[in-house]
Protein backbone atom coordinates (compact mmCIF):
# COMPACT_ATOMS: atom_id res chain seq x y z
CA UNK A 1 0.00 0.00 0.00
CA UNK A 2 1.41 3.41 -0.99
CA UNK A 3 2.68 5.80 1.63
CA UNK A 4 1.12 9.13 2.49
CA UNK A 5 3.09 12.04 1.01
CA UNK A 6 0.51 14.74 0.28
CA UNK A 7 -1.56 15.83 3.27
CA UNK A 8 -4.53 18.19 3.40
CA UNK A 9 -5.36 19.94 6.67
CA UNK A 10 -8.85 21.39 7.01
CA UNK A 11 -8.92 24.16 9.59
CA UNK A 12 -6.52 27.08 10.01
CA UNK A 13 -6.92 27.69 13.73
CA UNK A 14 -4.18 27.11 16.29
CA UNK A 15 -4.35 23.31 16.30
CA UNK A 16 -4.85 22.98 12.55
CA UNK A 17 -1.80 25.15 11.93
CA UNK A 18 0.26 23.29 14.52
CA UNK A 19 -0.50 19.82 13.21
CA UNK A 20 0.20 21.06 9.67
CA UNK A 21 3.61 22.26 10.86
CA UNK A 22 4.28 18.87 12.48
CA UNK A 23 3.41 17.14 9.21
CA UNK A 24 5.74 19.41 7.22
CA UNK A 25 8.55 18.62 9.65
CA UNK A 26 7.84 14.91 9.18
CA UNK A 27 8.39 15.33 5.43
CA UNK A 28 4.83 15.66 4.07
CA UNK A 29 3.75 18.13 1.42
CA UNK A 30 0.98 19.95 3.23
CA UNK A 31 -1.87 22.15 2.02
CA UNK A 32 -3.71 23.93 4.83
CA UNK A 33 -7.24 25.20 4.22
CA UNK A 34 -8.35 28.18 6.30
CA UNK A 35 -11.69 29.96 6.18
CA UNK A 36 -10.17 33.35 7.07
CA UNK A 37 -8.51 35.19 4.14
CA UNK A 38 -6.10 37.00 6.46
CA UNK A 39 -4.85 33.67 7.85
CA UNK A 40 -4.22 32.31 4.34
CA UNK A 41 -2.43 35.49 3.31
CA UNK A 42 -0.25 35.65 6.43
CA UNK A 43 0.84 32.00 6.20
CA UNK A 44 1.78 32.29 2.53
CA UNK A 45 3.34 35.75 2.69
CA UNK A 46 5.09 35.98 6.06
CA UNK A 47 4.98 32.37 7.29
CA UNK A 48 3.03 33.09 10.43
CA UNK A 49 -0.52 32.85 11.75
CA UNK A 50 -0.83 35.99 13.88
CA UNK A 51 -4.53 35.51 14.48
CA UNK A 52 -4.25 32.07 16.14
CA UNK A 53 -0.53 31.40 16.79
CA UNK A 54 1.09 34.82 17.23
CA UNK A 55 4.85 35.03 17.46
CA UNK A 56 5.57 31.54 16.05
CA UNK A 57 7.51 31.19 12.80
CA UNK A 58 6.00 28.63 10.41
CA UNK A 59 8.02 26.63 7.85
CA UNK A 60 8.06 28.23 4.39
CA UNK A 61 7.06 24.86 2.89
CA UNK A 62 3.62 25.10 4.48
CA UNK A 63 1.12 26.37 1.93
CA UNK A 64 -2.31 27.73 2.81
CA UNK A 65 -5.35 27.95 0.54
CA UNK A 66 -8.86 29.41 0.69
CA UNK A 67 -10.09 26.60 -1.61
CA UNK A 68 -11.29 23.47 0.16
CA UNK A 69 -10.85 21.42 -3.02
CA UNK A 70 -7.09 21.94 -2.84
CA UNK A 71 -6.91 20.49 0.66
CA UNK A 72 -9.06 17.58 -0.46
CA UNK A 73 -6.69 16.69 -3.30
CA UNK A 74 -4.34 14.73 -1.05
CA UNK A 75 -3.35 11.23 0.05
CA UNK A 76 -5.04 11.85 3.43
CA UNK A 77 -6.96 14.72 5.03
CA UNK A 78 -6.79 15.87 8.63
CA UNK A 79 -10.12 17.35 9.78
CA UNK A 80 -9.34 20.02 12.37
CA UNK A 81 -12.55 22.06 12.17
CA UNK A 82 -14.28 22.57 15.55
CA UNK A 83 -16.49 19.66 16.56
CA UNK A 84 -19.77 21.51 16.14
CA UNK A 85 -18.84 22.52 12.58
CA UNK A 86 -17.47 19.17 11.43
CA UNK A 87 -20.66 17.96 9.76
CA UNK A 88 -20.96 21.09 7.59
CA UNK A 89 -17.28 21.02 6.68
CA UNK A 90 -17.53 17.37 5.64
CA UNK A 91 -20.52 18.17 3.44
CA UNK A 92 -18.50 20.89 1.73
CA UNK A 93 -15.44 18.67 1.40
CA UNK A 94 -17.27 15.61 0.08
CA UNK A 95 -17.40 16.49 -3.64
CA UNK A 96 -13.65 17.18 -3.66
CA UNK A 97 -12.48 14.17 -1.63
CA UNK A 98 -11.07 11.36 -3.73
CA UNK A 99 -12.55 7.88 -3.41
CA UNK A 100 -10.79 5.95 -0.64
CA UNK A 101 -8.88 8.97 0.69
CA UNK A 102 -8.66 8.55 4.48
CA UNK A 103 -9.75 11.27 6.88
CA UNK A 104 -8.35 11.84 10.36
CA UNK A 105 -10.52 13.42 13.04
CA UNK A 106 -8.53 15.91 15.10
CA UNK A 107 -11.39 17.83 16.78
CA UNK A 108 -12.19 16.86 20.37
CA UNK A 109 -15.89 16.97 21.06
CA UNK A 110 -19.34 15.42 20.80
CA UNK A 111 -21.93 16.90 18.46
CA UNK A 112 -24.77 18.80 20.09
CA UNK A 113 -28.26 17.59 19.28
CA UNK A 114 -27.25 14.17 17.97
CA UNK A 115 -24.71 13.39 20.72
CA UNK A 116 -22.68 11.78 17.92
CA UNK A 117 -18.97 11.09 18.12
CA UNK A 118 -16.85 12.69 15.41
CA UNK A 119 -16.40 9.34 13.63
CA UNK A 120 -20.18 8.93 13.57
CA UNK A 121 -20.57 12.37 12.03
CA UNK A 122 -18.03 11.55 9.33
CA UNK A 123 -19.60 8.15 8.64
CA UNK A 124 -22.95 9.83 8.07
CA UNK A 125 -21.56 12.39 5.62
CA UNK A 126 -18.53 10.65 4.07
CA UNK A 127 -19.47 6.96 4.36
CA UNK A 128 -16.77 5.69 1.99
CA UNK A 129 -13.84 7.49 3.63
CA UNK A 130 -11.52 5.33 5.78
CA UNK A 131 -11.14 6.89 9.24
CA UNK A 132 -8.65 7.48 12.03
CA UNK A 133 -8.57 9.65 15.15
CA UNK A 134 -5.66 11.83 16.32
CA UNK A 135 -5.86 12.86 19.96
CA UNK A 136 -3.72 13.36 23.04
CA UNK A 137 -2.05 15.96 25.29
CA UNK A 138 -1.26 18.78 22.87
CA UNK A 139 -0.99 22.50 23.35
CA UNK A 140 -0.88 23.85 19.80
CA UNK A 141 1.79 26.46 20.46
CA UNK A 142 4.20 23.86 21.85
CA UNK A 143 3.69 21.55 18.86
CA UNK A 144 4.21 24.46 16.45
CA UNK A 145 7.43 25.43 18.25
CA UNK A 146 8.76 21.90 17.88
CA UNK A 147 8.63 20.89 21.54
CA UNK A 148 8.42 17.12 22.19
CA UNK A 149 4.85 15.77 22.02
CA UNK A 150 3.27 12.31 22.07
CA UNK A 151 -0.24 11.57 20.75
CA UNK A 152 -2.60 8.68 20.10
CA UNK A 153 -3.34 7.70 16.50
CA UNK A 154 -6.36 5.39 16.62
CA UNK A 155 -7.90 3.41 13.78
CA UNK A 156 -9.76 0.15 13.36
CA UNK A 157 -7.65 -0.38 10.23
CA UNK A 158 -4.13 -1.32 11.36
CA UNK A 159 -2.66 -0.74 7.91
CA UNK A 160 -4.08 2.76 7.69
CA UNK A 161 -2.91 3.53 11.21
CA UNK A 162 0.64 2.43 10.37
CA UNK A 163 0.68 4.56 7.21
CA UNK A 164 -0.46 7.63 9.14
CA UNK A 165 2.09 7.07 11.89
CA UNK A 166 4.82 6.81 9.24
CA UNK A 167 3.63 10.03 7.60
CA UNK A 168 3.16 12.16 10.71
CA UNK A 169 5.71 10.75 13.11
CA UNK A 170 9.01 12.44 13.83
CA UNK A 171 11.52 12.67 16.65
CA UNK A 172 9.51 15.49 18.25
CA UNK A 173 5.95 14.45 17.29
CA UNK A 174 5.42 10.85 18.31
CA UNK A 175 2.15 9.07 17.46
CA UNK A 176 1.34 5.88 19.40
CA UNK A 177 -0.89 3.50 17.47
CA UNK A 178 -4.22 2.34 18.94
CA UNK A 179 -7.10 0.28 17.58
CA UNK A 180 -9.66 1.99 19.86
CA UNK A 181 -10.96 5.14 18.13
CA UNK A 182 -14.00 5.28 20.44
CA UNK A 183 -11.80 5.47 23.53
CA UNK A 184 -9.58 8.12 21.93
CA UNK A 185 -12.65 10.26 21.17
CA UNK A 186 -14.27 9.89 24.59
CA UNK A 187 -11.03 10.90 26.29
CA UNK A 188 -10.63 13.97 24.11
CA UNK A 189 -14.23 15.12 24.51
CA UNK A 190 -14.82 14.50 28.22
CA UNK A 191 -11.49 15.96 29.36
CA UNK A 192 -12.58 19.36 28.01
CA UNK A 193 -15.66 19.35 30.24
CA UNK A 194 -13.61 18.25 33.24
CA UNK A 195 -11.03 20.96 32.55
CA UNK A 196 -13.75 23.59 32.93
CA UNK A 197 -14.57 22.07 36.33
CA UNK A 198 -10.90 22.19 37.33
CA UNK A 199 -10.71 25.82 36.26
CA UNK A 200 -13.71 26.67 38.44
CA UNK A 201 -12.02 24.93 41.39
CA UNK A 202 -8.83 26.94 40.87
CA UNK A 203 -10.72 30.17 40.28
CA UNK A 204 -12.51 29.63 43.59
CA UNK A 205 -9.20 29.04 45.36
CA UNK A 206 -10.06 25.52 46.55
CA UNK A 207 -6.48 24.29 46.31
CA UNK A 208 -4.50 21.49 44.73
CA UNK A 209 -6.08 18.72 46.82
CA UNK A 210 -9.49 19.53 45.36
CA UNK A 211 -8.12 19.66 41.83
CA UNK A 212 -6.39 16.27 42.22
CA UNK A 213 -9.61 14.75 43.55
CA UNK A 214 -11.59 16.23 40.67
CA UNK A 215 -9.15 14.89 38.05
CA UNK A 216 -9.26 11.43 39.58
CA UNK A 217 -13.03 11.24 39.98
CA UNK A 218 -13.41 12.83 36.54
CA UNK A 219 -11.26 10.07 35.06
CA UNK A 220 -13.67 7.55 36.61
CA UNK A 221 -16.55 9.28 34.80
CA UNK A 222 -14.62 9.17 31.55
CA UNK A 223 -13.92 5.44 31.94
CA UNK A 224 -17.57 4.70 32.74
CA UNK A 225 -18.84 6.52 29.66
CA UNK A 226 -16.18 5.00 27.43
CA UNK A 227 -16.93 1.51 28.72
CA UNK A 228 -20.62 1.92 27.97
CA UNK A 229 -19.66 2.66 24.34
CA UNK A 230 -17.26 -0.26 24.07
CA UNK A 231 -14.00 1.62 24.67
CA UNK A 232 -11.20 -0.05 26.62
CA UNK A 233 -10.23 1.30 30.03
CA UNK A 234 -6.52 1.10 29.13
CA UNK A 235 -7.10 3.53 26.25
CA UNK A 236 -8.48 6.04 28.72
CA UNK A 237 -5.45 5.51 30.94
CA UNK A 238 -3.22 6.44 28.01
CA UNK A 239 -2.27 9.58 26.13
CA UNK A 240 -5.73 10.36 24.75
CA UNK A 241 -7.35 9.91 28.18
CA UNK A 242 -5.32 10.45 31.34
CA UNK A 243 -2.52 12.19 29.45
CA UNK A 244 -4.82 14.78 27.87
CA UNK A 245 -6.84 15.13 31.07
CA UNK A 246 -3.72 15.85 33.11
CA UNK A 247 -2.43 18.46 30.67
CA UNK A 248 -5.74 20.24 30.24
CA UNK A 249 -6.62 20.30 33.93
CA UNK A 250 -3.28 21.62 35.22
CA UNK A 251 -2.45 24.59 33.01
CA UNK A 252 -4.22 27.80 32.14
CA UNK A 253 -2.78 27.46 28.64
CA UNK A 254 -5.85 25.25 28.25
CA UNK A 255 -8.77 27.16 26.73
CA UNK A 256 -11.21 25.12 28.78
CA UNK A 257 -9.44 25.43 32.10
CA UNK A 258 -8.87 29.16 31.65
CA UNK A 259 -12.56 29.57 30.86
CA UNK A 260 -13.49 27.67 34.02
CA UNK A 261 -11.04 29.78 36.01
CA UNK A 262 -12.73 32.95 34.82
CA UNK A 263 -16.12 31.49 35.75
CA UNK A 264 -14.77 30.61 39.18
CA UNK A 265 -13.58 34.16 39.66
CA UNK A 266 -17.09 35.41 38.96
CA UNK A 267 -17.06 36.36 35.27
CA UNK A 268 -20.14 35.57 33.18
CA UNK A 269 -19.95 33.02 30.37
CA UNK A 270 -21.11 35.48 27.69
CA UNK A 271 -18.46 37.98 28.77
CA UNK A 272 -15.71 35.33 28.63
CA UNK A 273 -16.70 34.05 25.19
CA UNK A 274 -16.99 37.56 23.77
CA UNK A 275 -13.30 38.16 24.50
CA UNK A 276 -12.04 35.04 22.70
CA UNK A 277 -11.29 34.09 19.11
CA UNK A 278 -10.59 30.42 19.79
CA UNK A 279 -13.12 27.73 20.65
CA UNK A 280 -13.33 26.08 24.08
CA UNK A 281 -14.88 22.78 22.99
CA UNK A 282 -15.98 21.88 26.52
CA UNK A 283 -18.61 24.63 26.47
CA UNK A 284 -20.32 22.97 23.51
CA UNK A 285 -19.67 19.36 24.48
CA UNK A 286 -20.96 19.52 28.08
CA UNK A 287 -24.62 19.22 27.09
CA UNK A 288 -23.87 16.53 24.48
CA UNK A 289 -21.87 14.49 27.01
CA UNK A 290 -24.84 14.54 29.37
CA UNK A 291 -27.27 13.55 26.61
CA UNK A 292 -25.02 10.60 25.79
CA UNK A 293 -24.61 9.69 29.46
CA UNK A 294 -28.38 9.80 29.98
CA UNK A 295 -28.97 7.66 26.93
CA UNK A 296 -26.52 5.04 28.23
CA UNK A 297 -27.47 5.28 31.93
CA UNK A 298 -24.00 6.43 33.01
CA UNK A 299 -23.53 8.49 36.18
CA UNK A 300 -21.33 11.57 35.61
CA UNK A 301 -21.90 14.03 38.48
CA UNK A 302 -18.95 16.31 37.69
CA UNK A 303 -19.86 16.66 34.03
CA UNK A 304 -23.50 17.15 35.05
CA UNK A 305 -22.43 20.00 37.34
CA UNK A 306 -20.50 21.70 34.53
CA UNK A 307 -23.47 21.36 32.19
CA UNK A 308 -25.74 22.83 34.85
CA UNK A 309 -23.49 25.87 35.29
CA UNK A 310 -22.96 26.46 31.55
CA UNK A 311 -26.38 25.64 30.16
CA UNK A 312 -28.98 25.60 32.93
CA UNK A 313 -28.26 28.76 34.89
CA UNK A 314 -27.05 26.91 38.01
CA UNK A 315 -25.18 28.98 40.58
CA UNK A 316 -21.57 27.90 41.06
CA UNK A 317 -21.66 27.89 44.89
CA UNK A 318 -24.84 25.82 45.05
CA UNK A 319 -23.56 23.40 42.43
CA UNK A 320 -20.30 22.88 44.32
CA UNK A 321 -22.20 22.35 47.56
CA UNK A 322 -24.36 19.70 45.92
CA UNK A 323 -21.24 17.82 44.81
CA UNK A 324 -19.68 18.03 48.28
CA UNK A 325 -22.91 16.80 49.86
CA UNK A 326 -23.07 13.60 47.80
CA UNK A 327 -23.20 10.42 49.91
CA UNK A 328 -19.92 8.69 50.72
CA UNK A 329 -19.29 5.61 48.60
CA UNK A 330 -16.64 3.08 47.72
CA UNK A 331 -13.98 4.17 45.26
Amino acid sequence: MAGIERLGVVGGGAWGTAVAVAAVRAGCRVTLWAREPDVVAAINRSHENPRFLPGIALPPALRATPHLAEAGAADAVLLVAPAQHLRAVCRDLGPDLGRGVPVVMCAKGIENGSAALMTEVVTAVLPEAPQAVLSGPTFAAEVARGLPTAVTLASGDAGLGARLVAALGSRLFRPYLSDDPVGAQIGGAVKNVLAIACGVVEGRGFGDNARAALITRGLAEMVRLGGALGARAETLMGLSGLGDLTLTCTSRQSRNMSLGFALGEGCGLAEILAGRQSVAEGVHSAAAVMVLAGRLGVEMPICRAVDAILNRGAAIEETIESLLARPFRGE
